[in-house]
Order: structure tokens, then sequence, then C-alpha cells
């Protein structure tokens, strides 16, 4: 990956007051490396455009100066649907190098536009070696790897410690692309004075379990306790959990790690919904503060009212008093001049009241003007509001009612649930009927109509047969759902599929009316356009294997 000045390993080789100008370096107390507190936007990335079924190709990776001793290499492989890559890294120090919130590593892909993939967690072996197989529905994409509290995380840190770089026997497409895209500065996932004690791992507990706890404490300092409690209470059970597991005499390390990714994934939610509820609450905090300022505006208005109301009163004391001095004039001429001179007076008394009268006016004019302003402004965004989540909940209601004509459907947390039953298919096989083709062109003809919809398709069996038999039977069963969607014009990359086997019973196994609902596909239909989104999979459950 080529980079641009922006690059942190500039920062490292600058002379000192060059240094002393771009940043300031973090203490290096506790034996941790120097990392500069750079918040890069923005970066120039050579990435490769990797033709569809096009072969498998070789790119290299290089330590960055955070990790010099670092290096790579990756084979990516056209698979249908996908793209397959093998990586093996090599020289990985531990990531608590960089600081206590950092226990494990992430490998991204960056699309052209500068959007971040996490694709897969890079665990560090005792001989700093690593391997791990991973897909991605990107085409065209640079890599890299950075540290991270937990594997789960959504946005990569600015602690880049290796970069993706083309060979000259790389096949594809290279292009350099200006791709903008955020990294969390290191310390973004703790608030400024929280205490966060160091992690001391243990060689007998897998790493999974201390990521875990790392994804609590952050959670509880995104604010997750009070903004997201549900969520967060949830998180500290399967903690709970977590903890009895590891405190056994004899550790069931599978169930353990299973126990741990499933609290990452929880709490990382909770520390995402608290995010979202406290922007929610500075927005009803800033329509507070407009209302406010109308509320201050009227009472500006009235000031300058009752300001009119005296300068009228005075304006005819004076007039009172001009006719006062005008009859004195006339029944005594000898105090004609004294007369004069108090009718001068008066009368410059009177303009100044009308000045003033006249000034109290256009300052009230202003002060309607501002109001009116201020009213119109808080009403609007008040309006906006309301109408975007009326329009998200009726799209909603009609997809389901559109859904439910074709097939049966239910609303969840998680989005549309469409279920495919097991008649669609050929028995114990995963051809689709032509009927289940005809319910599926009627139902992609709906969803084409809203590019922004992502579809989960989940397949799921009985307990009849073998555990393999049954996970093949479940993966092959989504996928040839996928496959037909993607004939009908839908996107590969807003489709998923996965095999669940006979892991995600609806209905007792002990009756064949149980087992008939057992048999099915799923499809989770969500996305912003409806007010859901779908989490990323546990990475316990194993993804579909296409052919």
């Amino acid at each position: 990956m080529k980079i641009s000045a922006v690059l942190l390993a500039v920062f490292v080789s600058l002379g000192a007051s060059t240094l002393a100008q771009a940043q300031t370096a973090v203490s290096s107390e506790n034996n941790q490396k120097p990392i500069y507190r750079v918040n890069v936007v923005s970066r120039t990335t050579r990435a490769v455009s990797y033709k569809h079924r096009s072969g498998a190709t070789k790119i290299n990776f290089h330590g960055t100066d955070l990790m010099a001793s670092a290096a790579g290499e990756a084979k990516v492989e056209s698979k249908r649907g996908a793209l397959e890559i093998e990586v093996e890294f090599s020289g990985l120090e531990r990531p608590t190098l960089f600081g206590n919130e950092y226990l494990t590593y992430v490998l991204w892909a960056i699309s052209p536009e500068g959007r971040p993939v996490n694709i897969g967690e890079v665990l560090v072996g005792d001989n700093h070696r690593s391997k791990l197989n991973v897909t991605t529905d990107l085409q065209a994409f640079a890599l890299i790897v950075t540290a991270e509290p937990y594997y789960a995380v959504r946005r990569p840190s600015n602690v880049v410690v290796l970069e993706n770089e083309i060979r000259s026997d790389t096949v594809g497409a290279t292009e350099a692309v200006d791709a903008k895209y955020e990294l969390i500065d290191r310390g973004g996932y703790i608030p400024t004075g929280y205490n966060f004690d160091p992690v001391v791992l243990s060689a007998r507990l897998p790493l999974e379990f201390f990521e875990a706890r790392n994804a609590v404490r952050i959670a509880k300092s995104a604010g997750a306790e009070t903004f997201a409690s549900s969520s967060y209470e949830n998180a500290v059970r399967q903690m709970k959990r977590a903890d009895a597991l590891a405190t056994m005499r004899h550790v069931d390390r599978k169930a353990l790690i299973a126990e741990s990714r499933e609290v990452v994934q929880t709490a990382d939610d909770a520390r995402e919904i608290a995010v979202k509820r406290i922007d929610a609450d500075r927005l009803d905090a800033e329509r507070d503060a407009a209302a406010a300022q109308v509320a201050d505006a009227n009472a500006q208005s009235n000031k300058d009212k009752r300001a009119r109301r005296q300068a009228e009163a005075a304006s005819v004391d004076a007039d009172r008093r001009r006719a006062d001095a005008d009859q004195a004039a006339a029944t005594a001429r000898r105090q004609q001049q004294d007369a004069q001179a108090e009718s001068e007076r008066n009368l410059a008394a009177a303009t100044e009241a009308n000045q003033a009268a006249a000034d109290a006016q256009q300052g009230q004019r202003n002060a309607e003007a501002e109001s009116d302003r201020n009213r119109v402004a808080a009403a609007s965004s008040d309006q906006q509001f309301q109408q975007a989540v009326q329009d998200r909940e009726e799209l909603r209601a009609r997809l389901l009612q559109q859904f439910n004509a074709i097939l049966a459907t239910h609303d969840t947390a998680r989005g549309l649930v469409v279920n495919l039953s097991d008649v669609l298919f050929d028995t114990a096989k995963y051809t689709l009927r032509p009927e289940a083709r005809e319910k599926l062109a009627k139902i992609s003809g709906i969803i084409l109509a809203y590019p922004d919809l992502r579809l989960a398709i989940e397949g799921n069996t009985d307990s009849v047969g073998s555990d393999t038999m049954n996970q093949e039977l479940s993966e092959r069963r989504a996928g040839a759902v996928l496959d037909y969607l993607a004939m009908q014009k839908i996107p590969a990359a807003s489709m998923t599929s996965q095999g669940f086997g006979k892991m995600r019973p609806v209905a007792s196994n002990d009756t064949a009316e149980g087992r008939q609902q057992n048999r099915r596909v799923e499809m989770i239909v969500s996305g912003d356009v409806i007010g859901t989104t779908i989490g990323p999979v546990s990475q316990n459950i194993p993804l579909t294997t296409r052919p």
C-alpha cells in the first residue's frame, strides 16, 4: 500500500523541530512502543481489481514503522460469489505493546471508495506467526492489519502494523485510489479520564476470553450501562457465564471461546446503541436550546412593547407642558422669553421621546422577525426527523404486507424474516422447485425497488441424519436461494448466506410436524431504509463455503 504524507512512518523519520510541529509523541512508559497521535483522514492506496474467476494471484505485506519486523504473503483466488484470501504473517509482536486496550489484530479490506470491512481476526502464535483463510464480496480492495481491543470492531484504529504491496507477478488491474476513510485514534475507545486497568493475559485461558472483558469495559466506558442498559446487562450476564467457565478446574476451551465471542458481539452492539442514543439526546438538547431562544426573543419583544408605551406617555406629557407654556406666554408678555425657552426644552424632550419610540418599534420588529425565524427552524428540524421515522415505519409495514402475500413473513428485531419451507425443495436436496423459483422471483422484484436493502439467507435442517450431512444441506439450500436471487439481478454485495444445520430449531424434532418446521430457509431483510441492520455474524458459526 502506497501511503501519502500523512503516513505514521513519515513522522518517525522527521527531524525534532518538524516533529514538534506535526504531532506530540505518546509516552513509552510500561515498555510500550511510541505511537504518534495522528488523525489520519486521507490515504492514497494502491488497490487491486481482481477479475472475477481469473484464478489465483499473490500479494505481499510489509510492516510499517510501528512494527518493521512484520511481513506476510496473501493468496487471492476468485470463487463463485466471493474472493477467497489465504494469508500468512510473520514477525508479529503482541498487540499489548501499543496500549492496555489492544489485545488482538484485525485484517481489513478497504474499498476504492474508502469503506473498511472487517474480514477476520489475526491471532498471534507462539512463534510470532499467524495464518487465516477469509472471504470478501469486494472485487477491488487494498489490505491492512491494525491492532484492536477485540475482534468485532467496526472501524479500524490508526495503529496500522501491516499494509499490502503489489508484486511484479500480481495478476489484476492495479489503480491508485484516493480512499478517504476514518481511523480511530489510539485511546479512541476509552474516554478521557477513564481508568482502564491493564489486562493480565493467562496462557491457561484463550485470548477470546480477555477480548470479551475488553468489550464489556469499553461498552461501559461508552455509556452503555445508562443508554443501552438491556443490551449491556445481557453482555454482563454472558460475561459471568464466561467467568464461570474460566474458573473451572478443567477449562472447556471450545465452550469458553464460543461464550466469549457472544459476549464481544453483545457488548459491541450495546456500545453502538449507546453512541446512537447519546447523539439523539444531543439533538434533543439542541431543539430545546432553539425553543429557549424563541422564548428569549418573546421576552425581549414584551420588553420593547413596555418601552414604547413609556415613550408614548412621555410624548403626551411633553405636549401638555408645551400647552401650559403657550398659555403662560399669552397671559404674561414679560414672561414670554422664559416661556419660549421652556417650550424649546419641551420640544427637544418630545423629539427625544419620539426617537426613543421609533427605536423601540424597530427593535420590536427585529425581535419578532428573529422569533419567527427561530420558530420556523425548530419546527422544520422536528418535522424532518418525525417524517424520516414515519417513512421508515411505513416502508417496513408495506414490505411486510407485500412479502406476506408471497411467503410467510414476520417482523423481528433483526428485520423482516421471510420463511421458505422445506416443501419448496426436493426431498433431502437443495434443488429449488418451480414453485419456489416463482415465489423468489416475486420477492426479488420487490427487493430490486429498494437498493439499500440487505439480505441474510440462513439454512436450517431437522435433527435427522449426521451433523455433517445436515450442515452441508443447510449451506447448499441457502446458497441455492442466494444464487437464484443473484440471477434475478440482486447485487451479490447486498447478500450473505449461511448454514446452521440442526443448531437452530424452532420446534421439537420429536414429531414429524416439528421436524418439517425446522427444515426451512429464512431470508432476513434489513437495512437503514427500514430502521434495521443485521449485526456481524458470530465467528464460531460456520459461514457457507461456496463451491
